[in-house]
């Protein structure tokens, strides 16, 4: 992690997001801008957290280790986001591993102290429980998808989601993460994109994927994951 000493750059982050409408002046002062680069850890489960964190630019992964050793990946974060919230509201140490997938900016401010000004802040509070209610609500609904749907129709959605305007969707990310998100494994998901290869709903072309077919595959997408 790098500390990025660019006020210009941490007051655009700040105006763009409207932080200064749920955190007062003297929160602000205190905000830091920064760096991760691509495979840093940014959070590591059990530890103590330690700045309370703004996803600003970039791309992140929040896996879960299981008891077997492996891990189990939760969300991508490709927006603004918040980071830390349950560790930051209950006082307990970090519950999931966060990674950056890409260069990432996030704007930290000392956990420590965040928590000694919050609770006397209401518009920061009802930001606090949207972000936790809109995460439980996501969490929630994702793990039911994919105990619910076979994997074509979650891998349909997946697409969906990642389509552009020009009917192509450039992976950002690898299949074995995207196996972890949609509950499977690399062998079955390289499976299941040959069989929508072989359906001619799609054709693959390295981390370029042309959607030949929208109407079907938004058919077998069902819903979309959140």
């Amino acid at each position: 992690m790098k500390k990025v000493n660019d006020k210009e750059l941490l007051t655009h982050y700040v105006k763009k997001h409207n932080l200064s409408n749920i955190l007062d002046d003297e929160i602000i002062s205190l905000m830091e801008l920064h760096y991760y680069e691509k495979g840093e850890k940014i959070l590591h489960a059990e530890e103590e957290l330690i700045h309370y964190y703004f996803f600003v630019d970039g791309k992140m992964k929040v896996t879960s280790l299981l008891e077997n050793g492996k891990s189990i990946l939760l969300k991508f974060y490709t927006e603004f986001d918040t980071v830390g919230d349950a560790e930051l509201m209950k006082n307990i140490p970090i519950c999931r591993n966060v990674e950056a997938v890409q260069n990432s900016y996030l704007i930290g401010i000392p956990a420590d102290i965040l928590r000694e000004k919050c609770y006397d802040n209401a518009k920061f509070l009802r930001f606090m429980v949207n972000s936790l209610s809109t995460k439980l609500e996501t969490t929630g609904f994702n793990s039911a998808y994919n105990l619910l749907y076979p994997l074509i129709n979650r891998l349909s959605s997946y697409l969906v989601e990642h389509i552009n305007d020009n009917d192509y969707i450039v992976l950002t990310s690898s299949l074995s993460d995207i196996g972890e998100f949609l509950g499977t494994t690399y062998r079955h998901l390289y499976r299941t994109f040959k069989t929508l290869e072989e359906r001619q709903i799609i054709r693959c072309e390295g981390e370029t994927i042309y959607v030949l077919n929208e109407k079907e595959l938004r058919i077998l997408s069902k819903n979309l994951y959140k």
